[in-house]
């Protein structure tokens, strides 16, 4: 058994590229009729793209995010508040 802690790499703090897809894959979700709070969250805990449409692009936008950077981002920015 290994006791020692696994170290995320920082993300770079000005990733506009980042909060711009998750901006476009919400507004597409909610065009669509869906909580798109729920259907993201889903997503990232599963990494099942079937939580996000194919409207405007959307799921294949938010493949392009590395889901443990999402994660790292919105965990910073929620405790940064």
């Amino acid at each position: 058994m290994n006791d020692s802690t696994i170290k995320f790499r920082p993300v770079d703090d000005g990733n506009t590229q980042m909060r711009q897809i998750l901006n476009d894959v919400y507004r597409s979700l909610q065009e669509k009729g869906y909580d798109p709070i729920n259907q993201i969250v889903g997503y990232l805990l599963s990494e099942d793209p079937t939580y996000i449409t194919n409207h405007r692009g959307a799921r294949s936008l938010i493949c392009k995010l590395d889901r443990d950077e999402v994660l790292q981002e919105l965990v910073r920015h929620y405790l940064a508040e």
